[in-house]
């Protein structure tokens, strides 16, 4: 899946790539966008310099160096910042342009802007991407012996959403699962199927040996053939925000 891109601000190129689940811009290509300036690496180095004087801000604190495509072609690292932050620079910029550009990265951010007001569509497009990198079955497996299917016909399931059905312990692991192998990919960022593939094997193992010491101390398996079929929809709904609570706590830790 690409993660880096080059989006078009009325003709100017705004590089971008996706970081710990969020788009983030290169800071340089904002201010040339912004100020038309021949210099907008010279532009930043002297903005933070004014804006730490001013206001006693260190700008360099909000962005991080991410690697994107250069003029020659090659992965270069270069600032960048996120949506809330890109905002933040914005402020510092004197330009008539500033206004049209804040429609304009609202408009790319406003996927995850859903996101936010909506935690579930976060959810799915988590679960897409896992699904599309190969991790889902890889997690599974690792974490409780058996693929997604295999899991969702044990306990008697066909079309339905395996998550919605699951009690409070295999939520949690599965979750675990998912966290640790981001987590891992984020800190090796493997670049081939093959890698991403052993990142998820071990972020599921960790769920797994999680999960045998809980059977060892509660006596039981937890894989469990229990389902919410025969129960009422308000029910079915409250497994639903169990997950994506348990999710949410998740990314606050």
């Amino acid at each position: 899946m690409e993660t880096t891109k080059i989006a078009l601000f009325r003709g100017k190129k705004i590089r971008k790539t996706i970081y710990n689940n969020e788009w983030w811009f290169s800071v340089v290509d904002v201010i040339e966008a912004l100020t038309d300036s021949a210099r907008a690496s010279a532009y930043w180095t002297a903005m933070k310099v004014r804006v730490k004087n001013e206001d006693g801000i260190q700008l360099s604190t909000i962005c991080r160096q991410l690697k994107l495509p250069a003029p020659d072609g090659k992965m270069r690292e270069t600032d960048c910042a996120d949506t809330e932050s890109i905002f933040r620079i914005i402020q510092s910029i004197p330009s008539p342009k500033a206004e049209p550009f804040k429609r304009w990265l609202a408009k790319v951010g406003y996927e995850r802007v859903q996101e936010i007001e909506n935690p579930e569509l976060a959810t799915k497009r988590t679960r897409l991407l896992y699904k599309l990198k190969g991790y889902s079955d890889e997690i599974s497996k690792a974490a409780f012996g058996v693929t997604p299917s295999q899991y969702k016909k044990f306990k008697g399931l066909r079309r339905e959403n395996l998550r919605d059905h699951m009690n409070d312990l295999e939520l949690i692991f599965t979750m675990l699962g998912e966290k640790v192998t981001t987590e891992i990919s984020q800190q090796e960022r493997p670049n081939t199927f093959s890698k991403n593939k052993i990142v998820a094997k071990r972020g599921g193992n960790v769920a797994g040996v999680a999960r045998k010491e809980t059977e060892k101390e509660i006596g039981r398996n937890v894989i469990s053939k229990e389902n919410y079929l025969k129960k009422p929809e308000s029910q079915k709904y409250q497994r639903s925000v169990v997950g994506n609570s348990l999710r949410l706590k998740g990314k606050k830790l």
